[in-house]
């Protein structure tokens, strides 16, 4: 497939800079194959994904980034960030015993859906440390107690630098992320959950929620910041509950809603399609 550089950028919305970014390439000999840009007319925000295929492009892909950082970034105060679809990013799975996400991108992985590397799944138990086998990824176990997370995080840390993870997913991992791990990763650790949060916190929120008799159970999945379970949101979804459903029909419609919801997460992640801007996401098309 043609090589292509993916940018994308938000800045103070002013005139002109949707013409700016499409002349730099357009002049430059790029043949723009998307373009999507939105205004938050209350922020005052520019957002913008574009992307273009490289072959004939006149800058040489080492020197595009300075190059608009130099004419451009400065000029319109801009935050960007350039991506090239030949360089997968690099992912890390943390598990710990709920096998059905690990299960659900694993399968999509190896199917050829994803544009990803997974070098390695780490856990806090040694429970799916079989699915790791049958998969062929390398099962790394850091057993955690209060005495010992500042040091297990610290050598998970290690390995994940060692092996150049661009960025974390937490599939079912019950483990608070330390802040220095966050700040490490920002806006690159994404997680799932059930969306009953707050209401039905604790270890059983589909018991609770079958004894409150609700009609609708959500996932949501997020960016991971130091305040819990409260950074930007990717992707949600709900799946309507009756009556007749058991609490084992809830665990399950659950679990089935949250390995999809966490699958589109990581999907638009890793397709660049996910602009973070304070604590919402712009997600584009």
């Amino acid at each position: 497939m043609m090589t292509t550089a993916k940018l994308l950028l938000h800045c103070p919305d002013k005139p002109g800079i949707l013409a700016e970014v499409t002349d730099f390439i357009t002049v430059n000999k790029g043949n723009i194959i998307y373009l999507d840009q939105h205004v938050d007319h209350v922020e005052d925000i520019f957002f913008m994904r574009i992307e273009w295929e490289l072959e004939g492009f006149l800058i040489p892909k080492e020197k595009i980034e300075d190059y608009f950082a130099t004419l451009y970034a400065q000029k319109y105060d801009m935050h960007f960030r350039l991506y090239f679809s030949d360089v997968k990013p690099r992912m890390a799975i943390f598990v710990s015993k709920m096998s059905h996400c690990l299960f659900d991108m694993l399968a999509r992985y190896t199917a050829g859906e994803w544009n990803v590397e997974i070098p390695l799944i780490v856990s806090n138990h040694p429970d799916l440390q079989h699915v790791a086998e049958r998969f062929g990824i390398p099962f790394y176990l850091f057993p955690i107690t209060k005495e010992t997370k500042e040091e297990q995080e610290r050598l998970e840390m290690e390995l994940l630098a060692k092996h150049k993870i661009t960025f974390i997913v937490l599939a079912r991992y019950m483990q608070v992320i330390s802040e220095q791990m966050i700040q490490a990763y920002p806006n690159k650790i994404i997680n799932i959950h059930h969306s009953f949060l707050p209401a039905f916190v604790g270890a059983k929120p589909y018991h609770a929620a079958f004894e409150r008799g609700v009609k609708i159970i959500g996932a949501t999945s997020h960016y991971v910041t130091t305040e819990l379970d409260a950074g930007p949101i990717i992707e949600q979804d709900v799946v309507r509950i009756t009556h007749k459903d058991s609490i084992q029909d809830l665990v399950n419609k659950g679990k089935d809603l949250e390995k999809i919801v966490l699958s589109r997460a990581v999907q638009k992640h890793i397709e660049r399609k996910v602009l973070a801007y304070k604590n919402k996401t712009v997600i584009f098309s």
